[in-house]
């Protein structure tokens, strides 16, 4: 898959290197050598370039890539202009990174089909996990419905998936677990399945529902 990083802030750069990592076509831009010194190992394209330019992203075959992430930092009407570009450049994916409520808006209005809070997201993640530590993971999914990954509280060791009753009894459905003895993930999970304290569930449910699971004592 080819796709673009736009910006190459902790964020842009910490992208870039997982997704050539995970064997993609990556082309970054920036307009600071210093921050594409950094990444030109992890990229298969890496230019100083003005991301407001709309020539110089079609000079680089951004208008096929799969998808772009635009990451400017704080520069608003960087990220807004460059947005637009891609949607005139009728590119399908369009993540950009946002820094508050109204840049949002106008990402969306310009044709962001995905607007990203990391600072926010990860502090979410955080919070949530300091406050239920035996929630290993947590993804909101947009709207009301978030999907975590939960280590099992005493009480449910050696109880099967029927006997716990967790939509009944908690308003969330197991829909994966994750054994690490042996290390395999089971997604159709028979409703007699008994839990082990080696495993990890991996839940769907509304944020609230989630978030009042028991925790470990």
């Amino acid at each position: 898959m080819h796709i673009g990083v736009i910006g190459l802030g902790n964020f842009g750069s910490s992208l870039a290197r997982r997704l050539y990592e995970l064997g993609h076509q990556v082309t970054v831009v920036d307009i600071r050598d210093k921050a594409l010194a950094a990444v030109q190992d992890f990229a298969d394209q890496a230019v100083a370039a003005d991301a407001t330019d709309r020539a110089v992203l079609e000079e680089l075959g951004l208008g096929t890539a799969e998808a772009v992430v635009v990451s400017l930092g704080d520069n608003m009407a960087a990220s807004i202009l460059a947005t637009l570009h891609f949607k005139e450049m009728k590119l399908k994916r369009i993540i950009a990174k946002a820094i508050s409520a109204e840049h949002e808006k106008i990402l969306k209005r310009v044709g962001a089909s995905e607007v990203i809070f990391p600072e926010r997201e990860a502090a979410e993640r955080l919070a949530t996990s300091l406050v239920h530590p035996n929630l290993l993971d947590y993804l909101p999914l947009g709207g009301e419905f978030s999907v975590a990954e939960v280590a099992p509280i005493a009480e449910w060791i050696g109880k099967s998936l029927v006997e716990i009753d967790f939509r009944r009894k908690y308003q969330v459905n197991v829909i994966a677990v994750r054994e690490l003895v042996p290390e395999r993930m089971s997604v159709l999970i028979r409703p007699d399945y008994k839990i082990k304290d080696s495993d990890v569930l991996l839940v769907l449910g509304r944020h609230e529902d989630i978030q009042h699971l028991p925790t470990a004592k």
